[in-house]
């Protein structure tokens, strides 16, 4: 199985559409075998979940994350757990271990309100929508 966690500088980046980078690692059983950054190549939001599809990806873990993009996930056959903050390598130990701490109605709702690429990342707004 792979799980895909959006990566920026060893953290849980905060926003879905945004992340330039995914963490995928894979997994047997309860444990990680081995893991890969990967660029996202400048694709975003609904593209994203084709991406990971791609990848074979069965898991996500992130920060917020818009409607569109829930959906495509959804059609796409891949597992969401958003409103995760924090380590990534955690995260996925901790979703192994079935204690990560997630909030399955995370949203990020303020697109169009001016927020350039990095802005959601760097001030955590995603991760509190």
């Amino acid at each position: 199985m792979k799980v895909a966690v959006t990566y920026e500088n060893g953290e849980v980046f905060g926003h879905f559409g945004h992340t330039e980078q995914f963490k995928i690692y894979e997994v047997e059983g309860t444990k990680v075998i081995s893991s890969q950054i990967v660029d996202t190549n400048g694709n975003g939001h609904g593209a994203l979940a084709g991406f990971l599809k791609e990848h074979s990806v069965e898991v996500l873990i992130c920060g917020g994350i818009g409607a569109g993009a829930r959906n495509a996930l959804k059609e796409a056959g891949i597992s969401l757990y958003p409103g995760v903050i924090g380590n990534a390598d955690n995260s996925v130990k901790d979703y192994l271990k079935n204690q990560l701490s997630y909030n399955p109605d995370e949203m990020c709702d303020h697109h169009g309100h001016g927020h350039d690429k990095k802005s959601c990342g760097d001030h955590g707004h995603c991760g509190t929508c």
